[in-house]
């Protein structure tokens, strides 16, 4: 039907232009699109809709944002770990895992130093406390994040229509240079992979940072509920995986091309770096960061990980709010008591449970009689599903209720 535009000029007012299309859009007088109307009379907006004086309807969808705890809120295991040299571990926030070996030792925080104005209130710090600055041809250091295969399917890799993805996130260090960020999928015939470079500006400054990745055509992404895609942002790596050529397009993983160029953040103990507002969404433009209800993101990190102890309190530590139970099959004499306990949350997959007393003993908890003292008994985990689990206590005594704390993981 036709372009309707407002003028440059007083004069010139409302411009109309031709068009085939049969729609008709609604443009700014630079000729950007506000409002498109289809043949099918759907109304489409390109921003955001106001409506009562301020209050409006955003044009982004919710849930855009790929990753979990991308604002670092979360932090069930605890809010500082000092030590870390190896491995491949959650240590503080949730769903982000360090990934180390042979690049320094480090300590990792839930910080509160965030960019002003952006709406976040913690980020992940990593502070390098041993430095090593000749690294070991294999040594690595990285952050990474896994997402689940089924939330993935709409990006439809495998296909001619795999869509485009852009991560966006906020970073802050002393050391300026290049720094990459890794795109891997396991599902296909062998890891297949993508990197992209960044750089770091301006030192002991907050800079948001937006990376832009093609979709990959000739990968795979199954529909289950094992690790769709990882996310990793790299602090340090050895020669091992620096000496080719960049991988900048997707293709199988080559070690030599995996993180070219990258700065090494281990090579002195005044070396830090913060992250926060991490956001991985469909398409090649970054949108603001999506902040979710608290409540919201708490259920969805403990899909993964959840504890009987007060979301602030670190697990094995002494807490004396306990999960208490009357337990079931109670006989006389010595011998054992089980009692079925719920999680809040379904699980990922059938997790990991441990139990511990409250002043933080592994693998026990409490028996308790009426007009007797408690004692200790060992606890094992019978039946651990999504859903639910068991906890079976030996006593030697007839107990009117057991009770402590327990901590489940079912992690990618």
């Amino acid at each position: 039907m036709s372009k309707i535009s407002s003028g440059t000029t007083t004069a010139t007012g409302l411009v109309q232009t031709s068009d085939t299309t049969g729609n008709l859009e609604l443009q700014t007088n630079n000729g950007t699109t506000a409002v498109t109307f289809d043949t099918n009379q759907n109304a489409s907006f390109a921003g955001d809709v106001s409506i009562n004086n301020g209050n409006y309807l955003s044009s982004q969808p919710t849930f855009r944002n790929l990753i979990i705890n991308g604002d670092m809120r979360i932090a069930q295991r605890g809010t500082s770990v000092s030590g870390i040299s190896s491995g491949g571990t959650y240590h503080t926030v949730d769903r982000f895992t360090t990934v180390i070996g042979s690049a320094g030792t480090w300590t990792q925080t839930q910080s509160t130093d965030v960019p002003t104005g952006q709406g976040f209130s913690t980020s992940l710090k990593m502070q390098c406390t041993t430095a090593d600055a000749s690294l070991a041809s294999g040594a690595y250091n990285s952050i990474q994040h896994y997402i689940e295969a089924q939330n993935l399917q709409h990006l439809k890799y495998g296909t001619a229509n795999a869509e485009s993805l852009t991560l966006s996130f906020w970073v802050k260090s002393n050391k300026t240079g290049t720094y990459v960020a890794q795109f891997l999928q396991d599902d296909s015939t062998g890891t297949r992979t993508i990197v992209k470079s960044y750089t770091i500006d301006s030192a002991d400054t907050w800079e948001k940072k937006t990376i832009t990745i093609e979709g990959d055509t000739a990968g795979q992404i199954n529909n289950d509920n094992g690790i769709g895609l990882q996310v990793r942002l790299v602090f340090a790596m050895g020669s091992d995986y620096t000496t080719g050529t960049l991988q900048t397009t997707w293709g199988p993983l080559v070690s030599a091309n995996f993180a070219v160029g990258q700065t090494n953040l281990a090579d002195s103990t005044s070396n830090y770096i913060n992250l926060t507002g991490l956001q991985l969404e469909v398409g090649d433009t970054a949108t603001p960061f999506e902040h979710r209800p608290y409540d919201v993101e708490l259920a969805r990190c403990q899909r993964y990980y959840e504890k009987s102890y007060a979301v602030t309190t670190a697990p094995a530590g002494s807490d004396y709010y306990i999960q208490q139970v009357n337990p079931l099959n109670r006989g006389g004499g010595t011998g054992a008591v089980g009692y079925p306990i719920y999680y809040k949350v379904t699980k990922r997959a059938n997790p990991t449970v441990t139990p511990y007393t409250y002043d933080g003993t592994s693998g026990q908890w409490h028996t308790g009689v009426i007009g007797s003292s408690e004692a200790k008994g060992n606890a094992t985990i019978e039946d651990a599903g999504t859903n639910f689990f068991k906890v079976v206590v030996l006593y030697s005594t007839a107990p009117n209720a057991i009770y402590g704390h327990w901590v489940s993981s079912s992690e990618l």
